[in-house]
Order: structure tokens, then sequence, then C-alpha cells
């Protein structure tokens, strides 16, 4: 098992910032220090390796129907994002066809696997994002802020805290938000928003240690999306101790854990605008946010994302 070549197959190019890149990066680091020879791309052309762990269902079926072809003694894992579980495999016939290619499956969180079948569950492996960080939480003592952090994109339903926030008329209130605009209509959406209230705040595409920094010093992180497979946003804010406030999805239910107190229906902003009255308000209600939060600090631990890709290498590899 030392020496075994690894290919993971990842749609987001290099240099990117989207999820699926930053999974298959920790997951190279990951795999290497276990010992394996890792090559990362974004699409498989014939490369030998025994083992190819594809991200995406959809995007890589064509490396996970190669593979399997050239190679259908060999392992292929296909880990499943949120499009995928929450959105694809449903209306996708390429979509659901890779489940089926795969030899085992991958998943973020424990709630994903209700989306499977008897026959899927039973191949399926949950491996929690994990997170490795000194920060811990330094918001500004004068006004509150609501942080929001990820790619404006109507997946993530980006702008929801911005409308919560036009119900709270506070001065000493401001959401700020980063991500980088998929689209020039969500950037011109977010220009608006800024000159319609000066409490909102877009920053843009900021570099990941940036963006980690501006989660330590928020009060709360919203995560506002319709589908998330397992928002590595999500557990970074675990990591740090920073309050979430989720829209109430099974993605972020299966990080947060089922009895998580702030969680919304997804698209209400005026359910989150309540919840993030009850944040500024209550100091017990933010402090009970918080030790939720610390609570789920075992799941993202860095040595047990390392155990569990050991214990799949060897199920996988013998």
């Amino acid at each position: 098992m030392s020496a075994a070549k690894v290919i993971i197959v990842t749609p987001a190019p290099p240099g990117s910032r989207a999820g699926n890149r930053n999974t298959a990066a920790r997951w190279a680091r990951i795999l290497r220090g276990l010992g394996c020879r890792v090559r990362v791309m974004t699409e498989w052309n014939g490369e030998d390796g025994d083992l190819l762990v594809a991200l995406h269902a959809r995007k890589s079926q064509a490396a996970l129907r190669g593979f399997r072809a050239r190679h259908p003694e060999r392992p292929a894992l296909l880990a499943l994002t949120g499009t995928d579980l929450y959105r694809d495999i449903a209306h996708d016939h390429s979509a659901a066809a890779s489940l089926d290619i795969a030899s085992g499956l991958i998943v973020l969180q424990e709630a994903a696997l209700a989306e499977l079948t008897p026959r899927q569950r039973r191949k399926a492996h949950v491996i929690h994002q994990s997170v490795a960080t000194a920060l811990t939480p330094a918001p500004p003592a004068r006004l509150f802020r609501a942080c929001v952090l990820g790619h404006l994109r109507e997946e993530k339903d980006p702008f929801r805290a911005a409308r919560a926030l036009r119900l709270l008329p506070d001065r000493h209130v401001e959401i700020v938000q980063a991500g980088q605009a998929l689209s020039k209509e969500m950037a011109r959406e977010a220009r608006r928003r800024m000159r319609e209230d000066g409490r909102y705040r877009w920053l843009g595409e900021l570099p990941h240690w940036t963006a980690l920094r501006l989660l330590a010093r928020s009060h709360v992180m919203v995560i506002s999306s319709w589908l998330e497979g397992g928002a590595h946003v999500v557990s970074e804010a675990i990591a740090i101790g920073v309050p979430v406030i989720a829209s109430d999805i099974p993605g972020n239910r299966g990080l947060l854990g089922a009895g998580y107190p702030a969680c919304y229906p997804a698209g209400d902003h005026v359910r989150l605008a309540a919840l993030l009255r009850q944040a500024i308000d209550e100091r017990r209600f933010l402090a009970r946010l918080t030790a939720a939060v610390k609570q789920r600090r075992p799941l993202i631990d860095p040595l047990r994302e390392r155990r569990a890709w050991q214990t799949l290498l060897r199920e996988t590899l013998g």
C-alpha cells in the first residue's frame, strides 16, 4: 500500500478556489502522508494508477467510465458533491450512472447517506473534511458582524443574508460577504446592494487565509445555500468556534447536528433575520450556539480524516 499510485480527478482547474479543488488538494496531502504517490488532474487520459478518486458524479463520469473499462479489477471511488446528492442524481442519467460505475462512494457527512439506495449505502464511506487552525474568535466590540463566505452562485442563495439585513434597522450591524461572483449578474447585484445599504459589504474573492481571518473576526457566519454536500466553510467555523446560522438542509444538518438550534427554512430571509436578531440581542443564545459548534469539533479533527483514509485504503487496496 505504501507505493500505491492514486489519481484524483476534479473538474476544478489548478489555482481555483472552488471547494472541489480544495478537497482534492487536501486529500492529496493526506494520501501522500500515508505513503501514496498522488496526481491531481482535471480529467483522466489513460494514466496508470492503482486507485482513482473522482469528484463530481456528472463532470467526472468520463474519467470513472474510462478507468473502470481499462482497469475493471482496480478500485474507482466517487466523492459526491452537494449538486450530485441533492440535484443531479435524481434528474441526470449521466450523474446517476456514475454511482453504479464507481466501486465505492465517499460522502462528506452522515446525512448524505439518506440520499442513496441501500445498495449504494453499502459501498459508501463517510469522510468528514478536517480543519487545522490556531485561529480563535475575535469579533469586533462596537458592532455585530455576520459574514457570508462562498462563491456567488445560485446554489448558494448568496444574497439571503443581505435581504435579512434590511429587516434589521440597527446601525451597528453589518454583513460582510466574500467570494467570487460567478456571473456578471451576481457582481451587479452585490454592487447594487452595497449602494443601497452601507451596512452590507462585498469584498470579492479573498485568499484563503484572509477569508479565515474574516471568519474569526465575525460574531456569526451565515450559510444560506439551497444545497450543500458538506461545506468546508462550516467545518472551518466549527474549528475556530464561530457560531453558524444555517439554512435547514441535509448538508448543513449533517455537519452541525440534527438538534442544532440556529437553522432556518432555506430561502426564508424573515426567519433568518429573526435568528440574527436573537444572536444580536441575547448573549445566552449566542453562547448556546458557540457551545453547540464546539461540540462538533471531534468530527473535523485532522487525525480522524487521516484515519478514515487509512481505513479506506486498506479496504480498497488490501
